[in-house]
């Protein structure tokens, strides 16, 4: 990345892995970058301590309570400081060219709104935004003219080898799945799962709720959602293929045959690096990929009788509508269970299904309609899991 490219950068979740992998970055290329915003839900000390040292003009802590706290961290400084959902959504209206929209969960979707609807380059980390308000989320990319930067490894991998200008020659985008740590067993040996098993991934460090989704492989259900709102193809053109060494991250196949695929190692690092230098490239720490010392990869079709969650998710693809926003918000109700040890892991997707059957709603219209749609499909899920929990 050439010197003469500085880039204001906000960084929405700048405490979280995705948000510390993207200082980390910023850290060793801090020619090119200035910080403008960074927001955390509640590690006070944490984002003070960032803010002073990346000389932020804007510090937001999402819950409310700690305001005080973080006014007295960063007592004497530049720094201005904010909270709650206002703060967020200042945050990711302040001017700078990208925008790093990695807050967890439903409380990133107004603040990535807010920075799409600037025209800013949104860095999307954030699974519900396009899961839960994929389609009003792009219509006002292509309203306001933003520019949309996948940061998930799969949907990064497939927007460096897809042809944008000539998309009908797309046959088909290939998503990679590692499988998780249950690939290979059988739907009835997972009834005694635990929860320290699920969340162990083989090649993947991350948080304990997107672990066991990996495990379910839920989060590749959700990936599918999300690649049908970010590239121009019909549903059925999209397919999932497991992968167990996390080398090729995913793969966009042509009509004449040829396949293109994007590889490295499993470091997120790599796809922050490339949606940062975007349309340049820049400078990542990460470990080279020799394949000589991999030695193979292999490839197999996902089980979906072991894998339910998977094909609930497909099922909630084609039908569209809200059924994503409530597939998304009964898998949080029934992970938070078998995480807390009230709900057997073979039962996760039972939840879902359970849900999705119980509620008809109609299609959200606005972002207050998908916050709706989240509470009222978790209500059902609990309504579901009184009656399974043990």
């Amino acid at each position: 990345m050439s010197q003469h490219q500085h880039k204001r950068i906000s960084i929405l979740g700048a405490t979280g892995s995705i948000g510390q992998s993207t200082l980390d970055l910023i850290r060793r290329n801090s020619i090119n970058f200035s910080v403008v915003s960074l927001t955390a839900y509640s590690r006070v000390e944490e984002l003070a301590a960032l803010a002073i040292e990346f000389g932020a003009e804007l510090a937001v802590i999402g819950d409310e309570r700690l305001l005080p706290d973080l006014k007295a961290a960063l007592a004497g400084t530049r720094t201005a400081v904010a909270a709650g959902e206002g703060g967020l959504i200042e945050a990711a209206e302040r001017d700078a060219e990208i925008v790093m929209a990695a807050i967890v969960g439903a409380a990133g979707l107004r603040p990535t709104m807010a920075a799409v609807r600037r025209g800013a380059t949104v860095a999307l980390a954030n699974k519900e935004c396009l899961v839960c308000a994929g389609d009003l989320l792009m219509e006002e990319v292509k309203a306001h003219g933003a520019t949309l930067l996948p940061v998930d490894s799969e949907h990064n991998a497939i927007f460096q080898v897809f042809d944008f200008e000539r998309s009908c020659g797309v046959e088909k985008i290939i998503l990679t799945a590692s499988g998780g740590p249950f690939r290979g067993r059988s739907f009835e040996s997972l009834s005694t799962v635990t929860p320290a098993e699920a969340v162990a991934h083989p090649n993947w460090d991350m948080g304990a709720k997107i672990s066991v989704d990996s495990a379910t492989m839920m989060n590749k259900g959700l990936e599918i959602i999300e690649a049908y709102h970010l590239f121009p193809i019909e549903k059925t053109q999209i397919e999932v293929l497991v992968h167990p060494q996390s080398v090729i991250h995913s793969m966009v196949e042509y009509a004449d045959g040829s396949v293109l695929a994007q590889l490295g190692s499993p470091d997120m690092r790599t796809p922050i690096a490339y949606s940062l230098a975007w349309p340049e490239r820049m400078h990542a720490p990460v470990k080279r990929l020799s394949l000589a010392e991999i030695g193979s990869l292999t490839f197999e079709a996902p089980d979906l009788e072991v894998f339910r969650c998977l094909k609930l998710a497909m099922d909630a693809m084609m039908a569209g509508g809200a059924a994503p926003a409530v597939l998304n918000a009964a898998n949080e109700v029934a992970v938070e269970a078998f995480l807390a040890n009230r709900l057997r892991f073979v039962d996760i997707p039972a939840i879902v299904s359970d849900t999705l059957t119980s509620c008809d709603i109609k299609a959200p219209q606005s972002l207050s309609n998908v916050f709706e749609i989240d509470k009222m499909a978790r209500r059902e899920a609990a309504q579901h899991l009184a009656k399974r929990a043990h």
